[in-house]
């Protein structure tokens, strides 16, 4: 048999606020040479939606991303 883990939250929980220096940690390391962005958006507990973009940017989607 093999061990789970299983997390149980038991209340709502609220938005996290970032701080200036955080967001910027976080896109110095996504735009890094290499880096895999939904690797570093999993690291921070974010979705890559909210490191990726449709809008233009460093961060835009495109057809590689797929």
């Amino acid at each position: 048999m093999t061990k789970q883990h299983i997390e149980v939250i038991t209340s709502v929980e609220r938005r996290r606020h970032w701080s200036r220096e955080e967001k910027e940690r976080l896109v110095a390391a996504a735009l890094e040479p290499g880096t895999v962005v939904s690797d570093v958006a999993r690291s921070a507990g974010i979705h890559v939606s909210q490191l990726v973009s449709d809008k233009p940017g460093p961060f835009r989607r495109c057809s590689s991303m797929a």
